[in-house]
């Protein structure tokens, strides 16, 4: 192979390159994406699918733009600091591959060599620039940007879960990412890549992007596409698997509070909204109410109440919790006798109660109150930010609604509802 053949095959054919790295299941449209990221020098936008090889293809496309770009600077920023490191050690070992190693030594005529290959820096000899900066550094969202130059920069999965449940999140990705055009040199260019979570985050701030839903890329089978769709919420799935939102007029709760220390539902009230066969969710919600506030921690499992029962029990011990109410309607109150017997203090009632009207009275009148937990499941948020009166899953917000329900009947006629009956003891 001579010296251009080599340039030729890294730009023309980088899946093949990938493929000699060990990542097989790069195809010719991961091909298309690389030379885009390397090649195209100006703004651009990538949105794929979850799970379409997108930051494999970034990783590939920052290795070639070592080998073939050894001056340039670049900046790689993810959510976090943690996400980052991934990448770059995955860089060092692209790099570090007896076949990256031949094509340097074809394009440049010496052996490769990292001489920087830390957790968040890489650079190598081919590194000529007497300001000895690194060649790729990278950083998460928080870090400070000030005084930093790049001639490339690489955004990956910057808008993430936390974007899609907070308006304060996405403010800070658009801030940080708004941040980045004076960071980057005047002929530089920044390739954007992800999966939109949410209407209004980082990426209407970015070029309009080029866009690969899992119909498109041939990458799912159909089979996966339909595990994926009934393992998620509807408005998810539409946004992480076919890149589009759908209309939200009908959903009741936007932009939840999260951040709560866990802590601060010790000593509280527990509620189980328990599934039994079929597609339902076992959710389970430990509550308490400070200064007005109901502070919640939220958990639930796509799974038979009977296999749940141990980490419900564990969850409720952890948190020295108090009455744990469920309802009997469905099973006659044997998950209620079940629970008593591992030595929670049961409250059993008879929902006569119509769902929607439930969720859409108690807790949509106290959700600018409610504040999530450290450690509340992704999911059980997600189920309660996409409830409509149509929702595929309910149970999480039936669950929280019943408890706050119970608490405001309390409230209001300063004993327990009547609607609630202690008939296995407290």
């Amino acid at each position: 192979m001579t010296r251009q053949q080599a340039i030729d095959f890294l730009l023309n054919h980088p899946h093949r390159f990938g493929h000699m790295v060990g990542f097989k299941k790069l195809t010719k449209l991961h091909s298309k994406w690389i030379r885009q990221l390397v090649r195209v020098r100006k703004d651009k936008t990538i949105q794929a699918h979850r799970g379409s090889y997108k930051t494999t293809s970034v990783s590939v496309a920052l290795a070639i733009i070592i080998i073939l770009m050894p001056n340039k600077k670049i900046a790689f920023i993810r959510k976090t600091d943690t996400d980052v490191k991934e990448i770059i050690l995955q860089v060092q070992k692209i790099l570090r591959t007896p076949q990256a190693r031949y094509f340097v030594q074809i394009i440049h005529g010496c052996d490769l060599r990292l001489t920087v290959a830390s957790q968040t820096q890489v650079s190598t000899n081919l590194n000529t620039d007497i300001k000895g900066t690194a060649q790729l550094t990278g950083f998460g969202i928080g870090a400070s940007v000030t005084g930093k130059h790049y001639d490339i920069i690489f955004t990956d999965d910057i808008v993430n879960v936390n974007d899609r449940v907070s308006r304060a999140e996405r403010e800070r990705t658009k801030l940080f990412y708004q941040e980045l055009q004076n960071i980057k040199n005047p002929d530089g260019w920044i390739n954007n890549t992800g999966t939109p979570w949410h209407k209004d985050d980082a990426f209407e701030l970015m070029p309009v992007p080029d866009v690969y839903d899992c119909y498109s890329t041939g990458l799912m089978t159909d089979d996966e596409i339909e595990r994926k769709r009934s393992s998620m919420t509807p408005s998810l799935f539409c946004a992480n698997y076919e890149m589009k939102h759908i209309a939200d007029d009908d959903v009741l709760f936007f932009n939840p509070q999260l951040g709560a220390d866990a802590s601060t539902v010790m000593n509280g009230v527990c509620h189980v909204d328990s599934a039994y066969y079929g597609e339902d969710y076992t959710a389970f919600t430990i509550m308490a109410i400070h200064d007005g506030k109901y502070y919640v921690y939220g958990r639930c499992w796509r799974r038979h109440i009977d296999d749940c029962m141990n980490e419900i029990v564990q969850l409720y011990q952890q948190f020295l919790c108090g009455k744990l109410y469920t309802e009997t309607n469905a099973d006659k109150g044997y998950s209620a006798k079940e629970l008593k017997k591992r030595g929670c203090r049961i409250i059993t009632y008879h929902e006569n109660m119509n769902k929607h009207l439930k969720i859409s009275t108690f807790l949509k009148g106290e959700w600018e109150h409610v504040i999530f937990c450290n450690g509340t499941d992704d999911e059980y948020i997600d189920q309660i930010c996409d409830y409509n009166e149509n929702a595929e899953h309910d149970d999480c917000p039936d669950s929280l609604a019943s408890l706050i329900r119970r608490y405001e009947r309390k409230r209001e006629r300063g004993s327990e509802s009547s609607n609630y009956q202690s008939v296995i003891g407290l």
